[in-house]
Protein backbone atom coordinates (compact mmCIF):
# COMPACT_ATOMS: atom_id res chain seq x y z
CA UNK A 1 0.00 0.00 0.00
CA UNK A 2 1.27 3.46 -0.69
CA UNK A 3 2.06 5.63 1.39
CA UNK A 4 0.56 9.80 0.85
CA UNK A 5 3.33 12.45 1.70
CA UNK A 6 1.72 14.71 3.59
CA UNK A 7 3.68 18.61 3.82
CA UNK A 8 4.04 19.77 7.29
CA UNK A 9 1.87 22.50 8.66
CA UNK A 10 4.60 25.08 8.64
CA UNK A 11 5.68 24.26 4.95
CA UNK A 12 2.06 24.55 3.53
CA UNK A 13 2.56 28.05 5.49
CA UNK A 14 5.47 28.93 3.52
CA UNK A 15 4.66 27.77 0.04
CA UNK A 16 1.01 29.74 0.61
CA UNK A 17 3.23 33.11 1.79
CA UNK A 18 5.42 32.76 -1.27
CA UNK A 19 2.08 32.58 -3.39
CA UNK A 20 1.05 35.75 -2.30
CA UNK A 21 4.41 37.53 -2.33
CA UNK A 22 4.94 36.36 -6.27
CA UNK A 23 1.69 37.09 -6.90
CA UNK A 24 1.89 40.71 -5.28
CA UNK A 25 5.20 41.19 -7.11
CA UNK A 26 3.50 40.65 -10.32
CA UNK A 27 0.48 42.76 -9.57
CA UNK A 28 2.99 45.73 -8.66
CA UNK A 29 5.12 45.09 -11.74
CA UNK A 30 1.63 45.17 -13.65
CA UNK A 31 1.01 48.59 -12.15
CA UNK A 32 4.67 50.07 -12.20
CA UNK A 33 4.83 49.43 -15.88
CA UNK A 34 1.38 50.50 -16.38
CA UNK A 35 1.78 53.92 -14.68
CA UNK A 36 5.76 53.81 -16.66
CA UNK A 37 3.43 53.46 -20.21
CA UNK A 38 1.14 55.77 -19.03
CA UNK A 39 3.42 58.86 -18.06
CA UNK A 40 5.08 57.61 -21.67
CA UNK A 41 1.93 58.21 -23.18
CA UNK A 42 1.41 61.09 -21.54
CA UNK A 43 4.76 62.53 -22.64
CA UNK A 44 4.22 61.79 -26.25
CA UNK A 45 0.85 63.47 -26.58
CA UNK A 46 1.87 66.18 -25.08
CA UNK A 47 4.86 66.50 -27.26
CA UNK A 48 2.83 66.12 -30.15
CA UNK A 49 -0.03 68.84 -28.67
CA UNK A 50 3.29 71.28 -28.57
CA UNK A 51 4.25 70.50 -32.17
CA UNK A 52 0.85 70.62 -33.71
CA UNK A 53 0.52 74.11 -31.86
CA UNK A 54 3.77 75.46 -33.10
CA UNK A 55 3.02 73.98 -36.81
CA UNK A 56 -0.79 76.06 -35.97
CA UNK A 57 1.50 79.42 -34.99
CA UNK A 58 3.70 78.87 -38.02
CA UNK A 59 0.76 77.91 -40.36
CA UNK A 60 -0.72 80.98 -39.28
CA UNK A 61 -0.69 84.11 -41.57
CA UNK A 62 0.61 87.39 -39.40
CA UNK A 63 -0.84 90.57 -38.71
CA UNK A 64 1.21 93.11 -39.97
CA UNK A 65 0.30 97.14 -38.53
CA UNK A 66 1.27 100.35 -40.69
CA UNK A 67 1.08 102.72 -38.30
CA UNK A 68 4.13 103.65 -38.08
CA UNK A 69 5.30 104.43 -34.28
CA UNK A 70 8.45 106.51 -35.64
CA UNK A 71 6.68 108.03 -38.36
CA UNK A 72 9.03 107.34 -41.11
CA UNK A 73 6.46 105.27 -43.38
CA UNK A 74 5.70 107.36 -46.08
CA UNK A 75 4.25 108.28 -49.99
CA UNK A 76 6.35 110.09 -52.40
CA UNK A 77 4.27 111.29 -55.24
CA UNK A 78 5.47 113.29 -58.41
CA UNK A 79 3.74 115.18 -61.13
CA UNK A 80 6.18 116.06 -63.73
CA UNK A 81 4.39 118.01 -66.74
CA UNK A 82 6.31 120.19 -69.58
CA UNK A 83 6.06 123.48 -67.53
CA UNK A 84 6.32 122.64 -63.64
CA UNK A 85 7.31 119.57 -61.96
CA UNK A 86 4.97 118.82 -58.61
CA UNK A 87 6.60 116.85 -55.92
CA UNK A 88 5.08 115.87 -53.05
CA UNK A 89 4.98 113.08 -49.72
CA UNK A 90 2.34 111.92 -47.20
CA UNK A 91 3.10 110.41 -44.04
CA UNK A 92 -0.33 109.84 -41.98
CA UNK A 93 -0.42 106.12 -43.09
CA UNK A 94 -2.02 103.16 -41.34
CA UNK A 95 -3.43 99.96 -41.79
CA UNK A 96 -3.00 96.26 -41.55
CA UNK A 97 -1.93 93.31 -44.11
CA UNK A 98 -2.22 89.63 -43.04
CA UNK A 99 1.02 87.81 -45.08
CA UNK A 100 1.86 84.38 -44.51
CA UNK A 101 5.74 83.63 -45.16
CA UNK A 102 4.84 80.06 -46.45
CA UNK A 103 1.84 81.62 -48.63
CA UNK A 104 2.75 84.87 -49.60
CA UNK A 105 0.21 84.58 -52.40
CA UNK A 106 -2.27 84.43 -49.79
CA UNK A 107 -1.77 88.19 -49.02
CA UNK A 108 -4.92 90.46 -48.40
CA UNK A 109 -5.37 94.13 -46.27
CA UNK A 110 -5.80 97.78 -46.77
CA UNK A 111 -3.46 100.81 -46.77
CA UNK A 112 -5.03 104.03 -45.77
CA UNK A 113 -3.04 107.56 -46.19
CA UNK A 114 -5.14 110.71 -44.47
CA UNK A 115 -5.09 112.72 -47.55
CA UNK A 116 -4.59 115.77 -45.28
CA UNK A 117 -1.39 114.53 -44.57
CA UNK A 118 -0.26 115.25 -48.23
CA UNK A 119 2.65 117.87 -48.63
CA UNK A 120 4.10 120.15 -50.99
CA UNK A 121 6.48 122.90 -50.20
CA UNK A 122 4.59 125.80 -51.78
CA UNK A 123 2.36 126.87 -49.20
CA UNK A 124 -0.40 128.44 -51.94
CA UNK A 125 -0.18 125.15 -53.91
CA UNK A 126 -0.39 123.00 -50.44
CA UNK A 127 -3.70 124.76 -49.96
CA UNK A 128 -5.09 124.32 -53.66
CA UNK A 129 -4.00 120.63 -52.93
CA UNK A 130 -6.34 120.64 -50.23
CA UNK A 131 -8.92 122.06 -51.97
CA UNK A 132 -12.66 121.38 -53.01
CA UNK A 133 -11.13 120.90 -56.80
CA UNK A 134 -8.20 119.35 -56.40
CA UNK A 135 -8.41 116.29 -53.13
CA UNK A 136 -10.97 118.32 -51.08
CA UNK A 137 -9.75 116.84 -48.05
CA UNK A 138 -12.32 117.54 -46.15
CA UNK A 139 -14.58 115.67 -47.16
CA UNK A 140 -12.75 112.49 -48.72
CA UNK A 141 -10.21 111.82 -45.82
CA UNK A 142 -8.89 108.70 -46.95
CA UNK A 143 -6.87 107.42 -49.73
CA UNK A 144 -6.85 103.71 -49.55
CA UNK A 145 -5.99 100.10 -51.38
CA UNK A 146 -7.28 97.13 -50.58
CA UNK A 147 -5.95 93.86 -52.05
CA UNK A 148 -8.22 91.64 -53.93
CA UNK A 149 -5.92 89.04 -55.51
CA UNK A 150 -2.54 88.39 -55.36
CA UNK A 151 -0.53 87.02 -59.03
CA UNK A 152 2.74 85.98 -60.60
CA UNK A 153 4.33 85.63 -56.75
CA UNK A 154 8.03 84.81 -56.74
CA UNK A 155 9.93 84.69 -53.75
CA UNK A 156 14.30 84.79 -53.43
CA UNK A 157 15.02 84.53 -49.55
CA UNK A 158 13.48 87.40 -47.78
CA UNK A 159 12.07 89.25 -50.95
CA UNK A 160 8.70 88.43 -52.53
CA UNK A 161 7.79 90.00 -55.82
CA UNK A 162 4.13 89.89 -57.52
CA UNK A 163 1.40 91.76 -58.99
CA UNK A 164 -1.34 92.99 -56.21
CA UNK A 165 -4.71 93.89 -57.40
CA UNK A 166 -6.74 96.12 -55.36
CA UNK A 167 -9.30 98.79 -55.21
CA UNK A 168 -8.01 101.87 -55.03
CA UNK A 169 -9.76 105.14 -53.35
CA UNK A 170 -9.41 108.39 -54.20
CA UNK A 171 -11.57 111.59 -53.60
CA UNK A 172 -14.27 109.36 -53.02
CA UNK A 173 -13.80 107.49 -56.67
CA UNK A 174 -13.12 103.47 -56.22
CA UNK A 175 -11.67 101.72 -59.15
CA UNK A 176 -9.54 98.56 -59.72
CA UNK A 177 -5.83 98.79 -60.52
CA UNK A 178 -2.97 96.37 -60.26
CA UNK A 179 0.29 97.17 -58.94
CA UNK A 180 4.07 95.65 -59.09
CA UNK A 181 4.66 95.19 -55.33
CA UNK A 182 7.76 93.87 -53.63
CA UNK A 183 7.63 92.44 -50.13
CA UNK A 184 10.34 92.10 -47.70
CA UNK A 185 10.01 90.18 -44.70
CA UNK A 186 12.10 90.24 -41.94
CA UNK A 187 11.62 87.77 -38.80
CA UNK A 188 12.51 88.88 -35.71
CA UNK A 189 13.90 92.45 -36.59
CA UNK A 190 11.09 94.03 -34.47
CA UNK A 191 13.50 95.04 -31.93
CA UNK A 192 15.91 96.03 -34.47
CA UNK A 193 14.09 99.04 -35.69
CA UNK A 194 12.65 99.83 -32.21
CA UNK A 195 15.86 99.55 -30.01
CA UNK A 196 14.54 96.83 -28.38
CA UNK A 197 11.26 98.65 -27.06
CA UNK A 198 9.08 95.79 -28.92
CA UNK A 199 9.89 92.40 -30.31
CA UNK A 200 8.62 90.61 -33.01
CA UNK A 201 8.84 90.39 -37.28
CA UNK A 202 9.07 93.40 -40.01
CA UNK A 203 6.76 93.58 -43.59
CA UNK A 204 8.32 95.90 -45.94
CA UNK A 205 6.49 97.00 -48.78
CA UNK A 206 7.90 98.85 -51.56
CA UNK A 207 5.83 99.92 -54.96
CA UNK A 208 6.21 102.22 -57.89
CA UNK A 209 3.03 102.75 -60.41
CA UNK A 210 0.94 105.56 -61.95
CA UNK A 211 -2.32 106.60 -61.91
CA UNK A 212 -4.68 109.29 -63.67
CA UNK A 213 -5.56 112.40 -61.88
CA UNK A 214 -8.42 112.73 -64.46
CA UNK A 215 -9.64 109.10 -63.30
CA UNK A 216 -10.25 110.02 -59.70
CA UNK A 217 -11.89 114.10 -61.05
CA UNK A 218 -8.79 115.63 -59.45
CA UNK A 219 -9.28 118.54 -60.98
CA UNK A 220 -9.33 117.74 -64.60
CA UNK A 221 -10.13 121.18 -66.32
CA UNK A 222 -5.98 121.83 -65.39
CA UNK A 223 -3.99 122.66 -68.21
CA UNK A 224 -1.84 119.04 -68.83
CA UNK A 225 1.36 121.66 -69.63
CA UNK A 226 1.39 123.07 -66.58
CA UNK A 227 0.16 120.04 -64.26
CA UNK A 228 0.58 116.35 -65.40
CA UNK A 229 -2.08 113.99 -65.55
CA UNK A 230 -0.26 111.19 -64.55
CA UNK A 231 0.54 110.81 -61.03
CA UNK A 232 3.26 108.58 -59.97
CA UNK A 233 3.27 106.86 -57.05
CA UNK A 234 6.02 105.73 -54.61
CA UNK A 235 5.59 103.50 -51.87
CA UNK A 236 8.01 102.16 -49.06
CA UNK A 237 6.12 100.96 -45.76
CA UNK A 238 7.39 99.16 -42.83
CA UNK A 239 4.76 97.49 -41.24
CA UNK A 240 5.12 95.67 -37.85
CA UNK A 241 3.84 92.12 -36.12
CA UNK A 242 4.54 92.37 -32.19
CA UNK A 243 4.84 89.27 -29.86
CA UNK A 244 4.31 89.46 -25.94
Amino acid sequence: MQKKFALPLAGCRFWRTLGTLVTNMKTRLFLLNASHRSRRTARVLTAWAALGLAVATLAAPLTFDFKDPKGVNNAVFKLDAPLESINGTANGISGTVQFDPAHPGALRGKIVVEAASLHVPNPMMKEHLHGKDWLDVANHKEISFEVTRVANVKTTGADTTAEVTGQFTLKGVTREITVPVRLTYLPDKLGARTNGRMQGDLLVIRSRFTIKRSDFGINPQAPTDKVADEIELTLSLSGAAPRS
